[in-house]
């Protein structure tokens, strides 16, 4: 009676573990939204080339500023889908066995749910404030009210980024070391 009462919660444990590989079809959708990206920054730096072969003039400048942290936005949402991508599926999912390839992150070696939760923050941080310098740049034709929302929600991000490391640091400490951690 013993091994059919036990296999039961068994046989469950195992479904509920293989679950996981459900998630594998969200990072191929992610995959595909990262090819999205290629193509968005490849249409954004023919804009660009084309503005300055095209143009001259005195916005010239702050075309291309605003262009290029156009492509900068691009590059960090792409590189925060590569991090939930490679991270997520590493610590949901499956170990990545890259057997030692020269190409692998460093991050990747240590990566787990609250170290991605950290990266992931300050990549969001990265993000917000190449958008809060855009709108900068463009203060003369943005509303005041839209530029101090925008710098409260940036303070949002970096408020919880601090919280979120705040909170890693804690929990790596085992409970001998919290309790002289002050």
């Amino acid at each position: 009676m013993s091994t059919t009462s036990g296999a039961r919660p068994k046989g469950l444990g195992y479904l509920i573990f293989a679950s996981r590989w459900l998630q594998v079809p969200l990072y191929l959708g992610l995959i595909v939204a990262q090819g999205v990206y290629v193509w968005q920054f490849m249409v954004e730096l023919w804009h660009l080339v084309e503005s300055l072969i095209a143009g001259g003039g005195p916005s010239t400048e702050v075309t291309v500023m605003l262009g290029v942290l156009g492509l900068i936005d691009v590059v960090m949402i792409s590189n925060l889908l590569i991090m939930v991508i490679v991270g997520g599926y590493e610590t949901f999912v499956s170990r990545i066995n890259l057997n030692d390839h020269p190409d692998e992150p460093e991050w990747l070696s240590h990566v787990n749910a609250n170290v991605l939760k950290v990266k992931l923050a300050t990549a969001i941080i990265g993000i917000s404030s190449v958008h809060l310098l855009q709108t900068f740049i463009r203060a003369s034709s943005v509303p005041n009210d839209k530029m101090m929302w925008q710098t409260i929600i940036h303070l949002a991000f970096v408020v919880s980024a601090i919280g979120l490391a705040w909170i890693d640091r804690l929990l790596s400490h085992s409970p001998a070391e919290r309790t002289t951690v002050h």
